[in-house]
This record gives C-alpha cells, structure tokens and sequence, in this order.
C-alpha cells in the first residue's frame, strides 16, 4: 500500500505510510532524505527519512519562484517588469548574478538567473520588491508552505544561504515540487532552463541531471554545508510524471546518481494520464 501526496486548491493531505523499498540504500549521511512520487496521482513511490527535519539551501528558492509565479499570473508583474536591485540583495553571498546597488533587472531575467545561476541577489531583490522587505517575503513563504501542506517547512530568507531557522522535508519539497507543475503550468517550462544571456555574457546551470534523464525538465539543486547537496527532480515522459528528491548528498555526483536511481527505478511504476 503506498500513502499519497493529495494537492488540490492549495491544500494537501498527507498519510503517514512511509514505504522504503531495499532496492534503493539511502546514502550514508545523517543528512539524507528521500522521496518519490507519482506527479499524476500523488502516490508515495518510495521515502526515506523523508520527515525529518532538513535544511533546504537553493531548494528554497522554489518557493520564492512560487510566489514571482502568483504574482505573473495576477498581474501584480509582468515578465518586462523592472526589479531594483538594493545594497542589501547585491551584498549577498555567491551564487550570484552580480547586479550592483542601483541597478534593476527584469522579471524574465530574474527568473532564469535564479533557476540557472541560483542567484542569491537576485532572490533577495525579488523578495524586496514582491515582499517588502526580505523578512516580511520569508513570512509570505512560510505562509503559503503551511497553507499548501508544508507543515515542517519554515523560512526565514528567500535565498537558502545559511540560516538555523530555515527548515524543511524532503516530502514538504516534493509538495512544493507537486504545487508548481499544478498551479502555475504556464510558467513550469522556466525550471528546464539550463542558460541565459546577462549582459553579453552566456550563464549556464549546473543542474546536471537534466541531461541525464529522458524527460527531465527541472526543478532546482542546492548545496549550504548544512545541508549537504540536495535535489528536486521532476520528469514528464510519455504521459507520466514523477518528483524525486535527495537531500544530504555528500558529493554533487553522488547526490545526482542517487536521484537518477529513484527514477530509472521508480518511473515505471508511474501512471500515465
């Protein structure tokens, strides 16, 4: 019997059945968790640790897109909308885009320095703007995880760089994963993006896996030394749909062929529409 991920008008109900087949180890950290599930249906295909407690890094910046794609489709935005850039997003840490103080950048743009580059500045400068400030952005966040069903999900920044009272699941990010492919189909095909142009200059992703998977098209990895090197991954192949995620990877690759795993395994078992 396996539990499923139910999502519908923004709420969700979850089981507690954690089904963790053997054909697949969990990788050896105090840091891992995994999930897989069935994107048509919402079955759990396979879990592991997948409620405990995790620490996003860059997967965070799944919801700040999550909120930039619900205000696009309410027309609070439009892709040509500027974005000011203040001392405090340019000040963030790498990965980054390098827009200065001043400077402004439109929504499109952003939106593809922060899948491709995972661009903490520019995270920062769309939470300024959508937001406020980046506090009352992180609350939006947190807000708008519990109402989808994140219920171990806190945020405190929007662009996953180190904070102890940023927390997560592996399940509460496939949910996250599960929300974007349903509510804001129309602006999805962003998330397998793999390079931009920025001021003459070609950016490109470090999201591997995309090339790795027959049907992959996103969504985001992210690395904090709390965290480990972590995964949402989401594939639409011949009608069926699927979300895995790893978390607590030790390395970029094995975190990548632990994923690549789930979904060579588990993709069969999926539904077609």
């Amino acid at each position: 019997m396996a539990m499923t991920l139910g999502l519908a008008s923004g709420c969700t109900t979850a089981a507690t059945l954690d089904p963790t087949p053997a054909a697949i180890a969990p990788i050896a950290s105090e840091k891992y968790a995994s999930i897989v599930v069935d994107g048509s249906t919402g079955v759990v295909l396979y879990s592991s640790s997948a409620d405990l407690p995790r620490v996003p890094a860059s997967l965070t910046k799944m919801m700040t897109l999550y909120l930039t794609f619900e205000a696009l489709q309410s027309g609070r935005i439009s892709k040509s909308t500027l974005i000011p850039v203040s001392a405090h997003a340019a000040s963030q840490a790498p990965s980054k885009l390098g827009v200065k103080p001043g400077q402004a950048i439109d929504v499109d743009t952003a939106i593809k320095a922060i899948v491709v580059k995972s661009a903490n500045d520019v995270a920062v400068a769309l939470a300024e703007y959508l937001g406020g400030s980046e506090d009352q952005f992180a609350a939006q966040m947190t807000e708008k995880a519990h109402r989808l069903g994140m219920r171990g999900t806190t945020f405190h920044n929007a662009s996953g760089l180190p904070d102890p009272l940023q927390i997560t699941t592996a399940r509460d990010m496939a949910l996250l994963g599960l929300a974007l492919r349903k509510h804001y189909p129309q602006q999805y095909y962003y998330f397998a993006t793999q390079d931009f142009v920025f001021n003459g200059r070609q950016i490109h992703g470090h999201n591997r896996v995309l090339d790795k998977v027959n049907g992959a098209d996103g969504i985001k990895t992210g690395y904090v030394r709390a965290s480990g090197f972590n995964i949402v991954t989401s594939v639409s192949d011949n009608g069926r749909q699927l979300i895995a995620v790893v978390m607590g990877g030790q390395t970029a690759s094995s975190r990548d062929a632990q994923v690549v795993n789930l979904v060579n395994q588990y993709l069969p078992q999926v539904a077609s529409r």
